[in-house]
Parts: C-alpha cells; structure tokens; sequence
C-alpha cells in the first residue's frame, strides 16, 4: 500500500500541493516524495510488510537496519545479496553459522580463557589470600571460575547492551538462561540421581539471586539505570563473594583447621572424578601413557607441527562416530585458537611451554586484538595517513619474537612465561568478544526476518546456547556421584551473570555526559520472564526446606514441567494469543 500511494505521489499533478499526508504505517509523507526515502522513521522488521522487490532499498536506507559492529552484514546479505526466492536457504545458512558460533564460544572459554585465568590465579596465588583455604576455595570458584564458565553470556550482554535495539536480547538471555537452568538443569539433576541438597549455600545463592531478580524489575519498571545502580549490581557481586568466603572460613573454623568433610550442608568436592582433558595447545588431545619416558631434543619445526595439530589420531581411532563428526567440525576453530591463543598449563612440568610456537604468538596474538578490535576500525587506521597500526603492531611483534626465539630453548620456558598466560587470557576474551559481536547480529537478523522480539530470541535462541556446555557438564557430574555440587553450580553461576552482566554491560556505555542507560521493554514479555524466573525461585525457596532438603523425581518433574508452562506462555505472549494492557 505505502509503495503504491508513492508511485501516486510521484507522478506530477496526481495531487494539490497541501499538509504533510499521515500514511497506514503512522508516519508523515510529504506530497512528491517517496515512501522508501521515509524507511528511516520505520522499525527494521517491517521490511517484510514491503514488496520483495524493495526490501534491499528499505533495509539499506534505514538507519534502525545498521547492525553496529560485527565483519558481516546479515541483513544486507539475505535481503540483498539473497534472491526472495532463496530466502530459506539463506535462513538456514544463518542457523548453520549460528551454531557454530556456539562452537566457537564453548571451545574458545573451555580450552584457552578458562585455562589461562585458572593460570594467572595460580600465579598471582589467589586462591591462597585466606589462610585455610586449598586451590578449590570458595574465593577461587566464585570469581575465577565464574567468570571463565560465565564469559560467554557476559560478554553477549555487554555487547547487546551496547545497542538499545538490542538491549532486549540481553535481557531475555539473563532472565533465560535463569529460568532455564534453575528449572530444567535443576530438575534434570534430581531426576538423574535424587540427594540432599546442601542447605545453607543453597538459601544463600537463593536468597541473592532473588534480590537480584527484584533489583532488575526495578530497573525495568523506571525503565533507566543509573550509575549507581549499575554500581550497586557489581557491588552486589562483590558482597555476595565475601558473603560465601566468610561463611566457609567460619565454618572450616568451628569444624578445625583442616578441610571440613562434607556434611548436609556444604557440596562435596570431587576427589577420584574423571579428571578433564588437559588444556594444553594441542587440545589435550594427547595422553600422558603416549609420552616419551625420557625427554629427548625435539627440532623446532616439529614441536611446531605437534602443537599445532588439533588432532590425536590414536584418540580419533577408539572414539565413536558422532564424536569424530563433532571434532571434525571443531578442528578448524581449534587450529585458528592454536595459532593466536597461548595456554599456559601449570600443572605440566613446562607450562606447556612450546618455544616455537609461543614465539609466533608474540606476533599473532597482538595482530588478532587490533584486528578484532572494534571491528578491525583501530587495526586498519592509518598513522599519519601512511603506515597502517596492524604493520606497526607486525613490526615491533616481530621483532620481540624473534629476540625471545634466540634467548630461549625448547626444553625449558622462560621466567617470564607467566606473561604469555595474560596474553592469552587477553587474545581469548577479544575471540569470545568477537563471536559474541556476531551472535548478537545474527540473532537481531533472525528476528527482524521472522519479525519476532529481541526478548523472545534471548530467552530462546541464545540462552540456550549459553546454557547447553553447563547444563551437560552439571548432568554429568551428578550421573558421577556428585548432585549436590551440580546443583550448587546451577544457582551460583547465574547469579555472577545476572549481577556482572546486566552492572559490567551498562556501566561499560555509560558517559560523563550521559550517566545513565535506557531499559525500555520492547515487549510484555519482558514482565512474563521476569514473573517466571521471581516464581521459580520463590517455588524452590519453599519447597526444598518443606522436603527437609531431600530432593527426589517430583521435585525434577514439577521444575521441568514448570519449564514446558513458561516457555508457552512466553510463546503465546509473543505471538499476542495471550494480552497484556
């Protein structure tokens, strides 16, 4: 209708100079004009309401269609680079590459940014500020640990923070991601193998994560936050982390000086659990009964070629099919992660020391941060409109590798090689920036082609995404004897993502200028997660001490059940079967 009445407009004398016409869409048009030059004061999602033959023109003429950050296009590419006709194709591409961003987020925090924070704790000797505790301390599992098994989803709400168009999607992911492992992973957890809960971390965790929860509806209801809101979640997080040393140092206190047993209240740790593949530059591909006994001189060139290959043919031979279809769609991240991430081991007798290799991270590392950085816009900027920064950064990288290659040796790492566990560290959070970066583009296309909400895709799309690694290393761990611990972990992770990422992700574009961020709802269904996840707590908050702490099947059915009624609801809200005044 609006592309008819503009080729009406357009033609001379088809009507009398007067007012500003008011089009269907609910935006002005003035005699003479044309309806596709007006696409700015439209949402994105209304392409879809155009003629196919339009939508390239409206999608690149509107500034609501600029995805902000990212190397790829998406939008330009399925309505312009795209046909009509192939449209599910280019869907389909989309959902393909979607996963394997998940792929690339899971392996780039499992294997490099866990690693080497785990690495720069130990050597700045966190873990040991408080005088009884061991190298699982409370102080080293709920910061540390936190934030590498939290990266992905912090780093997803700090970049979709960074858009109010995309605010939504952080939103729903938190209070998602919330729901979801609160009921479903919760629940499997009790279905898998039914314990007693340990009582007074779980009422602690509950207890934060629901004011937490009633901070973030307060946020949303005034629909702004300040800088000292957004300070007072980081706060929050900092009193919640002092709350579970304190409580652990008095207890071990009362119980002696050693580490106390394990009693109904405190989860067990694992002891004699399948120890997890060493995050070594090869993956931890290779196993210890594969090593030389005696160490011998290996050429440079081929501990390069070893630790370079993603791959341990003897472990691909006794691995089932699906696991070699799944490493095979890995090997080629895991090689780029090689290649620019170093990993710092310091439970190797070398810190994984790979001369040659590290020594072409000295270049690739640092080539990598500027070249992801803000999108490669700081790597390619001219120097005095001459030289680019990226051959600067090659030059002086270069340099620097080639003077640490002659004053090193292959057998033994250098003093300083604690350095290179802080470079990785960097390298692999600007890797989950980046893929972070595209998932949030992508997923806006996706809604903006099935013309769906941001909050719906966060609650959906990319909070199970986050949520898949957690919820199998959870279930696997109480398959192993260890429930109580799995389902510590469902509450405390989540409340390092909701507080870090909703205070991180607004602080972070706030201004002198402008010390506020807007949290305009973009839809009711913001209020139904809200709703949802405040009930769930308040449900387990009531139930599980009702049960004395013994958690069985009907506490798992009832969560996942719960689950199913949510996620229609939401459904329906979204697609406005269910109204909201």
């Amino acid at each position: 209708g609006a592309a008819g009445l503009a080729g009406l407009l357009s033609l001379p004398g088809a009507l009398p100079a007067g007012p500003p016409l008011l089009l269907d869409v609910g935006h002005t048009l003035p005699p003479g004009g044309d309806a596709l030059s007006h696409a700015r004061g439209l949402d994105c999602w209304e392409v879809r309401e155009h003629n196919s033959s339009e939508w390239c023109h409206f999608i690149q003429s509107n500034p609501d269609c600029r995805l902000d950050g990212g190397f790829l296009n998406y939008l330009d590419g399925v309505f312009c680079v795209f046909p009509p006709r192939l449209l599910p194709l280019a869907v389909t591409l989309y959902a393909l590459w979607l996963l394997y961003l998940f792929i690339i987020l899971g392996v780039t925090a499992e294997k490099f940014f866990c690693p080497n924070l785990s690495a720069i704790s130990t050597n700045l000797k966190l873990s040991h500020n408080v005088a009884v505790f061991s190298l699982t301390s409370p102080l080293h599992g709920v910061t540390f640990l936190a934030f590498g098994n939290g990266a992905p989803d912090v780093f997803s709400a700090v970049v979709a923070f960074s858009d109010p168009r995309t605010a939504g999607l952080a939103i729903g992911a938190i209070f998602g991601a919330g729901v979801f492992v609160t009921t479903v992973v919760a629940g499997g957890i009790a279905l898998v193998k039914p314990f007693t809960a340990a009582s007074r971390p779980f009422l602690r965790d509950v207890i934060f994560y629901m004011v937490a929860v009633f901070l973030t509806f307060v946020v949303l209801y005034l629909g702004r936050i300040r800088l000292g809101e957004a300070l007072g979640y980081l706060g929050l997080y900092v009193f919640y982390v002092l709350t579970v040393v304190l409580c652990t140092w008095i207890h071990r206190r009362q119980r002696g000086d050693g580490l106390a047993p394990p009693g109904a209240w405190e989860p067990e740790m694992p002891t004699d659990v399948e120890e997890p593949e060493p995050s070594g530059t090869n993956s931890g591909d290779y196993g210890e009964e594969y090593r030389p006994l005696l160490p011998s001189r290996e050429p440079s060139l081929r501990i390069l070629a070893s630790a370079l290959s993603p791959l341990d043919y003897r472990k691909w031979r006794r691995k089932p099919w699906y696991w070699r279809l799944f490493k095979a769609f890995k090997m080629p991240v895991e090689l780029l992660l090689l290649l620019t991430v170093p990993v710092v081991d310091p439970d190797k007798d070398d810190l994984n020391w790979k001369r040659p290799l590290n020594c072409l991270h000295i270049l690739t590392s640092p080539l990598l941060c500027v070249l992801t950085l803000k999108s490669g816009a700081y790597g390619l900027y001219q120097i005095q409109g001459i030289f680019p920064v990226w051959g600067l950064v090659t030059l002086v990288a270069s340099a620097l590798a080639l003077i640490i290659f002659i004053t090193t040796s292959n057998e033994e790492p250098p003093k300083y090689h604690c350095v290179f566990a802080f470079l990785g560290f960097l390298a692999s959070a600007m890797w989950i920036n980046a893929a972070a970066t595209e998932l949030v583009n992508i997923l806006r296309t996706l809604g903006v082609i099935f013309q769906l909400s941001n909050t719906v895709l966060g609650l959906t799309l990319l909070a199970w995404g986050n949520s898949i690694g957690d919820t199998f290393s959870d279930l696997t761990m109480a398959r192993q004897g260890y429930p109580r611990m799995a389902f510590s972990a469902c509450f405390g992770g989540i409340i390092f993502n909701i507080l870090v990422g909703v205070g991180l992700g607004c602080l972070l574009q706030m201004t002198s200028s402008q010390p506020l961020v807007k949290l305009e709802p973009d839809s009711p269904l913001v209020w139904v997660l809200a709703g949802a996840l405040g009930l769930s707590l308040v449900f387990s908050f009531v139930t599980v001490p009702v049960q004395c702490f013994q958690l069985g099947k009907a506490y798992g059915v009832c969560l996942i059940a719960y689950y199913l009624l949510f996620l229609c609801v939401a459904l329906l809200t979204e697609f406005r079967v269910i109204h909201f005044s």
